[in-house]
């Protein structure tokens, strides 16, 4: 149920674009980013940062690809979110003691120090590719393909991603043997 509610808005957007048009979309991603980021409030107390950042970024592009019927707006903010990340990933090597990945899973995960910079880099670069990756799609490509692009292009590039860091780190996870 939880990664349904974390697509919910981009699921929602390629449902209005494919029955209505890019404006319709936008105005549908921009509530259902609003309902998701207050109901992970109502929910758990507390707001969730990406939620929060993806919900302004499709607020003021999203508010501007209405406003000025154009949407190269909202063809931006997935590359803008995603250079906000990779910005922060690459800045929590200058402020703070450990890289921001190792400070999210760090009770989750227990690796070198030298495998959390790699894996907090290689995750500052991916959000910096696909962020460009989305511009070239968005400027070389027709909008039907560049939603297309964002729902299934850009997800499967996330999941390969994840599969192929995954393999990575396998091998510095203990088994249960190892921790006894």
């Amino acid at each position: 149920m939880k990664l349904f509610l974390e697509f919910l808005p981009i699921i929602l957007f390629f449902v209005a674009y494919k029955m209505y048009d890019i404006y319709t979309a936008t105005a549908v991603a921009i509530a259902a980013s609003v309902i998701q980021t207050f109901y992970h409030r109502y929910k758990h107390g507390s707001f969730e940062k990406m939620h929060v950042i993806t919900m302004g970024m499709l607020i003021v592009l999203g508010g501007m690809t209405i406003a000025f019927q154009d949407e190269a707006f909202i063809k931006w903010k997935p590359s803008v979110v995603n250079w906000v990340f990779a910005a922060v990933l690459i800045g929590s090597f200058y402020i703070g003691k450990k890289p921001i990945i190792q400070r999210l899973l760090s009770s989750q995960l227990t690796l070198p120090d030298e495998v959390w910079a790699k894996l907090n880099w290689a995750w500052a670069i991916f959000f910096a590719g696909v962020g460009f990756l989305n511009i070239w799609v968005a400027y070389n490509f027709d909008t039907d393909t560049w939603v297309n692009f964002k729902l299934f292009g850009l997800l499967g590039l996330t999941i390969v991603f994840i599969i192929a860091q995954s393999l990575y780190l396998a091998r510095y996870m203990n088994t249960e043997e190892d921790a006894k």
